[in-house]
């Protein structure tokens, strides 16, 4: 069978539509015909201002894979249908999956992982050498009608969470893998977020649904900035522009000691930062959140830019700070976003900015790959609607 129509990347800057076989199921495997899937634009870096340097890089996401052809080594050699913030209806079920029934709405992890190696035993899933995740070359993603995965990578959404909402479970989910599992955020607790945009305002959503008793936004996009003040941020931050001739390490240094002035943070007590996120990868914002979390404290690298940093090692050693790098997200992520969501702690409405229907996806990423859509609007998370279902419906 072949009525799977998909949105397929052939090479860089090149999409077409194809029709794809319909996926065959095994015992634990469900088919879901897809009905919403999201894609986030590129990001806001502190280097994408000229004042600060070249420009490092963009969203981890589909939409590099079309600018680029290629994440690291990840590249695109062969046709790849894209897409991988998605949710669906479950439309087929195997013979031994239990807790799934036909016509179940279900959010989509799209990482299948080999369950066997160190990794996956260990719980730590998300470092599987092995794991064929949507849209990750040589696999294909889930912007088509149907899409293939295990059981249990398929979770039931609540009546009172859309499909919408589900479609962005995956990028809180990330949030949630940065804030409360590496990041081991608590209530009453302070946290420093670099970068605006989906990722970073969604990191912000999770600290506040922990009960954080400070939540601050820095970007160098006075809009997006509000926007966060508005959504979750307690306080935001603009940093200063560079001066002519100096190096991003000093700018950084100072950046930080203007932060901590204008914002009355220190390095200990009650006043101190406990939690730095840089949802940007940018260079500068790296530097300066060693600077700003609290002696003892937690940076965690969830954004993606210029592979190649400097960093003051030594307020890594001196403040003992734990330094984690973070890769998608692992156990207990995906659950812990819907809860979140369907208790009403996470508003994820707000960030959808523009709707598309399946047929309109080219337009929905040149929106996405742009920042904004023709009508000058900012984009902050895009969604597509699958074939055959509004963009309008939930």
């Amino acid at each position: 069978m072949s009525d799977n129509p998909s949105f397929v990347l052939r090479a860089v800057e090149d999409v077409v539509y194809e029709q794809r076989p319909i996926p065959e199921i095994s015992g634990d495997q469900v088919l879901v015909e897809v009905k919403k899937t999201g894609a986030q634009p590129r990001r806001y870096l502190l280097d994408d201002n000229p004042e600060y340097g070249s420009h490092t890089g963009i969203c981890g996401s589909d939409v590099h894979y079309l600018v680029e052809g290629r994440i690291g080594d990840f590249i695109v050699n062969n046709p790849m249908v894209l897409g991988h913030e998605s949710a669906g209806i479950v439309s087929k079920v195997g013979p031994d999956v239990k807790h799934l029934k036909v016509g179940d709405r279900v959010a989509m992890e799209p990482g299948a992982t080999c369950r066997k190696c160190d990794a996956c035993k260990s719980g730590r899933y998300e470092l599987c050498p092995d794991i064929v995740f949507a849209a990750t070359p040589p696999y294909d993603g889930t912007l088509g009608r149907y899409y293939r995965l295990p059981a249990d990578l398929a979770f039931p959404l609540p009546d009172n969470v859309s499909l919408e909402d589900g479609a962005m479970i995956e990028p809180l989910a990330v949030g949630i893998h940065s804030v409360s599992n590496l990041g081991g955020f608590r209530a009453n607790q302070a946290i420093i977020i670099f970068g605006c945009g989906p990722v970073g305002l969604l990191c912000m959503s999770v600290a506040k649904a922990l009960g954080a008793s400070r939540i601050i936004a820095v970007d160098i996009n006075v809009a997006r900035l509000e926007f966060a003040k508005s959504y979750a941020a307690t306080d935001a931050y603009l940093p200063p522009k560079m001066e002519e001739g100096e190096a991003r390490a000093a700018y950084s240094r100072r950046n930080a000691e203007k932060m901590k002035l204008d914002l009355g943070i220190e390095d200990r007590g009650s006043k101190a930062i406990d939690l730095v996120i840089d949802a940007s990868g940018a260079e500068v914002s790296i530097q300066t959140a060693l600077y700003v979390a609290k002696s003892g404290g937690t940076v965690v690298q969830v954004g993606m830019g210029n592979p190649n940093v400097t960093i003051d090692i030594g307020q890594l050693t001196t403040k003992e700070l734990n330094y984690k790098g973070s890769f998608r997200y692992g156990p207990g992520d995906y659950p812990l976003a819907i809860a979140l969501v369907a208790q009403g702690k996470i508003d994820l409405k707000p960030l959808v900015t523009h709707r598309y229907t399946f047929d309109q996806a080219i337009a929905a990423f040149q929106a996405t790959r742009a920042g904004k859509s023709e009508d000058g609007k900012g984009v902050i998370k895009a969604i597509i609607s699958g074939p055959d279902f509004s963009a309008d419906a939930a």
